[in-house]
């Protein structure tokens, strides 16, 4: 049995890590959530890929759960994807995945034909945010269960859980996604330069309330913020989004020009003072009553 057909190895990293509020009777319902920004690439990966760690790297939220740090000292929770999306992105359908990326046939539930998939994107990536080719050869489907029931499904577990528990403790739960995007993207539907884009699935997934809180509070610190175009939101905030069900999800995305030199995947001196800004946002939803919601 050659490499490429062999079982799965275990991976012996955790799939994420949770931050929770030091004092608990003081946290909120506000869970913040960064899918990307895990930096894990296993060995088996790379021996399949024809780029460069460094090559891959450009297709992370780059230092997005750093960003969200501080987040658990104002009553929050924080989950983080350890591994690389590239790896398996989470914010993905599990079994989204492009069959002519394998050599072997794929399961009938896992032939996407997605969007996504098409572009290359699918729950395994084909390409990195350049339109490069991440893998030298053909993968198996072993392959690809080992990624999603070794990271993804945990992460998901980990993440219901989160929120079942949250709701269950103050009546409602409010999951915030953390994403950056390029700056090349970030514009809005009139293609205006924008900082931020709020994404609730056009009004299906988080309340009004909620968005527009976070959009007051951004524009008041001076940002451009958009909302649902370019990016509405993803798996995340589509498959946790249920308002009715007193379970919000809002996707946020932020322009990495605010922060990072996406030339030389270096974080810029401005880092600081996003932080600082993001910390009065988190302020600001730790006091906020939503029990009206």
């Amino acid at each position: 049995m050659d490499d490429a057909s062999a079982p799965a190895a275990i991976l012996e990293e955790a799939p994420y890590r949770v931050a929770r509020p030091d004092a608990a009777p003081a946290a909120t319902p506000v869970i913040c959530a960064s899918p990307h920004s895990g930096r894990i690439y296993p060995l088996a990966m790379m021996a399949a890929s024809q780029l460069d760690r460094r090559a891959i790297r450009r297709s992370e939220d780059a230092h997005v759960d750093e960003l969200i740090a501080a987040a658990p000292a104002f009553g929050h929770t924080v989950i983080a994807a350890q591994f690389a999306r590239a790896f398996i992105d989470v914010n993905r359908e599990p079994w989204e995945l492009d069959p002519g990326m394998f050599e072997d046939e794929l399961p009938a539930f896992a032939k996407a034909r997605t969007a996504r998939v098409a572009a290359g994107l699918g729950a395994i990536a084909r390409i990195v945010c350049e339109g490069q080719e991440i893998y030298a050869r053909k993968l198996t489907f072993a392959e690809a269960e080992g990624r999603v029931r070794q990271v993804h499904q945990p992460y998901h577990a980990a993440l219901a859980a989160l929120i079942a528990e949250t709701k269950a403790r103050t009546g409602l739960a409010i999951l915030i996604d953390w994403h950056s995007m390029p700056a090349a993207a970030a514009a809005s539907r009139s293609g205006e330069p924008c900082d931020f884009v709020l994404g609730d699935r056009f009004g299906s997934a988080c309340s009004s309330a909620i968005a527009g809180l976070v959009e007051r509070e951004l524009g008041a610190m001076g940002y451009r913020v958009a909302r649902n175009a370019p990016y509405a939101g993803g798996y995340t905030t589509e498959h946790y989004g249920r308002p009715g069900r007193k379970v919000h999800a809002l996707q946020i995305e932020i322009s990495r020009a605010l922060y990072f030199n996406e030339r030389e995947l270096q974080l810029t001196a401005d880092f600081p003072a996003l932080q600082r800004d993001l910390d009065r946002l988190f302020a600001a939803l730790a006091t906020q009553d939503w029990t009206g919601l």
